[in-house]
């Protein structure tokens, strides 16, 4: 199976009841890959960051739909998480650590920084009152 492409694709209700869903669905798509648990665990978390921005800040939890691209080729990944909520007019001031537009929610502000910290690249495109897209890469077995 090694060096052979496949993909995935879903979509789901913006709800916090999913985000775990989420983490799973993508867990069992990477499996084939054979990554360490360590590797696993940051895949995991990275998908259940983009998902819950897409919860509280894109639907601002008044619901919609996600949707998940998966695709693996050799030992790499690359996941897009998206939604067509409210966009982010500032991606860089988003990005920022410790950045939350939902201070009241005890949002940490952290969300693009441990997916920068978990994957190896962090793609972040959006436009106010149209959606955000957040793709992230890594490659298995370097550490």
């Amino acid at each position: 199976m090694e060096g052979l492409k496949n993909e995935m694709k879903m979509e789901f209700s913006a709800s916090s009841s999913n985000e775990g869903f989420a983490r799973v669905a993508v867990g069992a798509f990477v499996a084939e890959l054979n990554p360490t648990v360590d590797e696993l665990a940051d895949i995991k978390t990275a998908v259940s960051e983009a998902v819950t921005n897409c919860i509280i800040h894109g639907y601002e939890q008044k619901g919609g739909s996600i949707w998940i691209h998966c695709s693996t080729e050799g030992k790499q990944i690359e996941i897009s998480v998206m939604d067509v909520g409210k966009g982010i007019s500032d991606i860089a001031r988003a990005r920022a650590p410790m950045f939350t537009t939902k201070p009241e929610l005890e949002r940490s502000g952290m969300g693009f920084a441990f997916m920068e910290a978990f994957m190896d690249a962090v793609e972040v495109v959006s436009e106010p009152r149209k959606g955000t897209c957040v793709t992230m890469r890594k490659t298995l077995g370097e550490g």
